[in-house]
């Protein structure tokens, strides 16, 4: 995160000494990424964040592959994907290659009897359905309809909802996230020309320390396994932190739109970028002024990168007969474009009401057996008139 943060209470000084009011030793933790060269934060524990009392299993959650190489277009329909009680059993990665995985989840029931922690990859969770509440060691942030949430790898974390109806579209990045360069300063500010800015976020407050020992179970997700860890102590009780490394939050319907008398690129729609991978906002706004202007998308080659995009809410304008959770893979090597009778129908129109998340990855996705139980077998035909 290109912004300094900072909860609790922490030496002036670091790799100082710093005690309770009893006299005890706490313990300074370095959570950083990219080995010491990329963004990272100090934190101040109770209890060495070391103690492991077990392992109790390890288990495969490796995605099973239906499509190596794909060339069709497609279309998921998310809301297919049957609720499940546990946060970890309902997450179904539906696309993936070797830089990320993407996938969607409908938990019912809060993560709470355990913890979990990503050891491979950032997380950015997008909240399509459910309200409440993040909460790792460095605090806690509220969440609702509409937010991104994203998590560094290596966080430990819970998630409570207020409801049994969860929708969650999810990215996996084995980089890290950060905003686009284009709309920062040479020192990480982001400019006027961005679409959002800093008080936008929702960064972590209200952290939770806990001074407990007992076994605390740790579910930690390494190179495609599950492995069980029992904790000797609560890993939440961390006293304080700073730093430049920490979960946050952002809402889509933060995302201030860029407009132009013409139809504008994709790019303006950037909301994150990893080195592999970029994460675009579909939101509400106004069309080209242009008084000849088409205010539907031109037909373009997917030549360097696969497209892949999440409908959340409104009627998206380039496509027909699209729903709420569907997803479309729009794969390199073919050109798409609107369905026919959009490009028509977008001419003279004021304004869009659409909402959706979009990634492309530079890197082709493999398509998972999950992804084939809900495919409608029949996308990649929609163009023929």
């Amino acid at each position: 995160m290109p912004i300094y943060h900072k909860l609790g209470n922490f030496p002036q000084k670091r790799h100082t000494i710093f005690q309770t009011k009893e006299g005890k030793h706490h313990y300074e933790q370095l959570f950083g990424t990219e080995g010491f060269s990329g963004h990272s934060s100090l934190l101040y524990h109770l209890h060495r964040p070391t103690q492991v009392k077990d392992v109790i299993k390890s288990y495969s959650v490796q995605p099973k592959i239906a499509i190596e190489k794909n060339i069709k277009s497609l279309l998921l329909k998310g809301f297919e994907v049957k609720p499940t009680t546990d946060f970890l059993e309902s997450r179904k990665t539906m696309l993936v290659n070797s830089d990320c995985a993407i996938g969607l989840a409908a938990p019912t029931e809060s993560l709470t009897n355990y913890f979990y922690k990503n050891a491979d990859a950032d997380e950015l969770i997008f909240v399509h359905k459910g309200k409440g509440k993040l909460r790792t060691f460095m605090g806690n942030i509220s969440f609702e309809y509409g937010d991104y949430l994203i998590i560094p790898r290596g966080m430990i974390y819970q998630i409570e909802f207020e409801s049994k109806d969860n929708r969650l579209f999810f990215v996996e990045s084995f980089a890290p996230f950060y905003t686009p360069k284009r709309y920062k300063s040479s020192s990480g500010q982001l400019l006027e020309h961005s679409p959002f800015c800093e008080r936008d976020l929702k960064l972590p407050t209200e952290i939770e320390t806990f001074d407990q020992k007992g076994d605390f179970i740790v579910k930690i997700k390494k190179e495609g396994m599950i492995h069980e860890l029992v904790y000797a102590t609560h890993p939440f009780d961390v006293v304080g932190w700073d730093g430049y490394n920490f979960p946050y939050g952002f809402s889509i319907h933060n995302f201030e739109p860029i407009t132009g008398r013409v139809h504008q690129p994709p790019p303006v729609h950037q909301t994150f970028e990893t080195s592999t991978f970029v994460v675009c906002s579909f939101v509400p706004r106004l069309y080209d002024y242009h008084p000849l202007s088409i205010p539907a998308p031109y037909n373009h080659s997917n030549i360097d990168s696969d497209e892949v995009l999440y409908y959340v809410d409104g009627d998206f304008m380039s496509r027909n007969n699209i729903e709420q959770g569907h997803i479309t893979l729009h794969p390199k090597g073919i050109p798409h474009g609107p369905a026919p009778g959009a490009m028509e129908r977008s001419i003279g129109q004021k304004e869009t009401q659409e909402l959706a998340v979009m990634v492309d990855t530079f890197k082709p996705l493999k398509v998972t057996e999950d992804a084939m139980q809900i495919d409608d077998g029949k996308y990649y035909k929609s163009w023929v008139e």
